[in-house]
């Protein structure tokens, strides 16, 4: 099997853009062929992860339609959907391409635009179809009210603290406010603190900010506002080659050393333990063994953290700590930059942005860049080794991807 290798990125800026989702593909597509040298050459694939492009942008062929408008023809080209997780899985699908030998240059795009859509529960309704239809969607199941559900279960389960989601916000609102690529550039603070000279409240401090029903509503209880991540649009890029003539294009590549993805019941209440993702334990435990790592060889980590409970429950079971210790670790500072496992230094999908299919994507180029030393303000230092959390369904179908310095 031939190792692979990551020779340039592209990420345009998550939020609300005016663009639309071919444009976006096109935008970071562009970018990662300019970073990696690779524009004159000739592509073998393409893979393209989008959720739910012919529901929110009547598009069906954006695959074959991105390759024929950045001229990457003959290119071989897919569209990868797999949830929110469609981004991991076109990586895994471009790296098998190359592992196996089919492939020795492949672009891996992944993107989403949902801003435009203004109907009402129209987004939250389309993400739920990824849950079961009979047991869950019929009777009004959405991704959000599973999020409710598993922080109240944690909380109790674990005699845990409402507060320490706060402080993750925090931490991830800060970290976004570091990444101009991000769609907060603002810290909780700064919210606040606008809010104020509006005349739209007197707030103690960001605690108190954060009681705040009218600046920071329940959304499904108890998470609010500030524990969810945005609606957002925007796109991000990977190039791949085969690691042994991927110095031709750059000093320094980054290896994908380990791949692993994995299910688990699609029906939440048939699990033995809803706060315990075995999808993720397993597929990381894949990876782990793939790239002959173990969690304590992590520097930075990119974790799903739709829901701040996520972040929680991810950082424990992809081993960083143990079960029922991550969202106070979280709160003791830990998971900062600068911190034991610094994990979402790019804001995560807090602060970064969640245009689904981008997600996966957008997690392996933040890597990307600290492992290069090129993430400027939110650098962790030193760090050589990654990996990742992209979350399909609810915890049902996760990938997990580590990177490698080369």
């Amino acid at each position: 099997m031939k190792s692979v290798a990551i020779i340039g990125v592209g990420h345009t800026k998550f939020g609300r853009s005016k663009e639309g989702l071919l444009e976006l593909l096109c935008d970071a597509s562009l970018q990662a062929l300019e970073n990696s040298n690779t524009y004159a050459d000739n592509f073998d694939s393409v893979y393209v992860g989008a959720m739910c492009p012919g529901k929110f942008n009547n598009y069906t062929g954006i695959a074959s339609a991105l390759v024929d408008r950045i001229n990457l023809i003959p290119a071989a080209a897919d569209h990868i959907k797999n949830g929110p997780a469609s981004g991991g899985s076109a990586i895994k699908a471009g790296y098998q391409a190359i592992a196996s030998g089919m492939s020795d240059l492949v672009l891996v795009v992944g993107g989403e635009k949902m801003t435009h859509i203004t109907t009402p529960g129209f987004i939250t309704s389309i993400v739920a179809t990824i849950t079961h239809h009979e047991a869950e969607r019929l009777h009004g199941v959405s991704l959000p009210s599973f999020g409710g559900l598993l922080t109240r279960a944690y909380l109790h389960k674990y005699n845990a603290k409402l507060e320490w989601l706060d402080d993750i916000a925090i931490k991830n609102h800060k970290n976004g406010s570091l990444n101009p690529y991000a769609h907060f550039q603002k810290t909780i603070q700064e919210f606040m603190e606008s809010a104020i000279k509006k005349g739209k409240g007197n707030w103690a401090n960001i605690k108190e900010f954060l009681k705040d029903n009218s600046r920071n509503p329940i959304i499904a209880d108890p998470l609010r506002l500030f524990h969810i991540c945005p609606i957002s649009d925007g796109a991000a890029a990977l190039v791949l080659c085969n690691a042994e003539i991927a110095k031709k294009y750059c000093d320094t590549p980054i290896l994908i050393k380990g791949i692993g993805q994995a299910t688990d019941t699609h029906i939440i209440y048939e699990r033995e333990d809803i706060t315990t993702l075995k999808a993720l334990r397993t597929c990381s435990d894949l990876a782990y063994k793939m790239a002959k790592k173990t969690p304590k060889d992590i520097d930075v980590a990119e974790l799903h953290d739709a829901f701040e409970i996520l972040e929680v429950v991810e950082s424990e079971d992809i081993g960083f700590f143990k079960k029922g210790e991550g969202a106070k670790a979280a709160s003791e500072g830990l998971t900062q930059i600068g911190g034991k496992i610094p994990i979402n230094p790019s804001g995560g999908l807090k602060a970064r942005g969640h245009p689904l299919g981008a997600t996966g994507v957008a997690q392996v180029v933040e890597l990307f860049w600290q492992l290069r030393e090129e993430a400027g303000k939110r650098q962790v230092s030193g760090a050589t080794t990654g990996i990742t959390c992209n979350f399909g369904g609810f915890g049902n179908n996760i990938v997990s991807i580590l990177v490698e310095r080369m």
